[in-house]
């Protein structure tokens, strides 16, 4: 495991200063790794996809845990130093390690050597949702997640219909999976600390896909409707139906109240427009 010294000692060799552009927070604490690991409910047979192992404070404590990780890093330093440190801090698993220099917004199916089960990863906080939302997209294989995100994040990830917290983030991983917070993780555990708290959601895949609906379709829905939070779905919507359709009709249609806030609607709701 890496701790601060280790971590200093790495980044210092790599001449590295950490970066808000990146998101880079190094984890330092061997114990906050292991309680992400464990929440993580891995099996031995998991291809686990880690985003952003950074100096690899989590990819050693993933090792162990999984039959394979696939770490996906855009720094060419860390990308190039990990395997190297996993080496010499783990031999008897660095052969169950693969990095891939590539930006985890982009990666594909034919980026990955092997496909993973499972997402576990340290999220940079100005990309944590769109990561998420790309690679369960992309990856059919993932069927189940641990992420650490900012605290606020966190809740929005994980937030059910009715709250002020609920939103855009909130339905669209709900079109994918059942989330839930799993934990919150303190400043003092990263190097350089940030300035806010974190948090970890854990998500499993549905078993199978919740509608047929054109998912591009659903998401402008979900996107309009949050648009403008204080407007009904009447107003919110009128733009994205444009003048060939009635609002008020289509949502009837559909068994949902115009009068009623995109706030207030779960994603079998937004199915149900998005099939009407």
């Amino acid at each position: 495991m890496l701790g601060p010294a280790e971590v200093r000692r790495l980044a210092e060799e790599l001449g590295i200063r950490p970066t808000k552009k990146l998101g880079q927070n190094f984890v330092h604490d061997p114990n906050t790794v292991r309680k992400i690991v464990a929440a993580a409910g891995l099996t031995p047979r998991d291809v686990v996809l880690e985003v952003g192992p950074g100096l690899g404070s989590l990819t050693l404590a993933l090792l162990p845990a999984a039959e394979q990780v696939v770490a996906v890093e855009i720094d060419p330093p860390l990308a190039h130093r990990l395997p190297q440190t996993v080496a010499e801090m783990d031999p008897e698993n660095a052969g169950k390690l693969h990095v891939v220099l590539e930006d985890a917004m982009k990666v594909t199916q034919e980026d990955l050597p092997v496909q993973p089960t499972a997402i576990v990863a340290n999220l940079p906080y100005n990309v944590a949702v769109p990561v998420v939302l790309h690679l369960l997209s992309e990856l059919p294989t993932l069927a189940k997640g641990l992420v650490m995100v900012q605290a606020e994040v966190a809740d929005r990830m994980a937030a059910k219909p009715g709250g002020k917290i609920y939103g855009v983030p909130s339905v669209k991983l709900a079109w994918y999976a059942e989330a839930r917070k799993a934990g919150a993780v303190g400043k003092n555990v990263f190097w350089p600390a940030p300035n806010v708290d974190s948090g970890l959601v854990a998500f499993r895949r549905h078993e199978k896909p919740l509608s047929d609906v054109d998912r591009k379709r659903l998401f402008s829905i979900i996107d309009a409707a949050f648009a403008q939070r204080r407007k009904t779905l009447r107003a919110a919507l009128k733009g994205w139906a444009g003048a060939s359709r009635d609002v008020d009709e289509l949502l009837r249609e559909a068994g949902v109240d115009p009068q009623l806030r995109g706030e207030q609607l779960s994603v079998i709701d937004f199915i149900r427009i998005a099939e009407a």
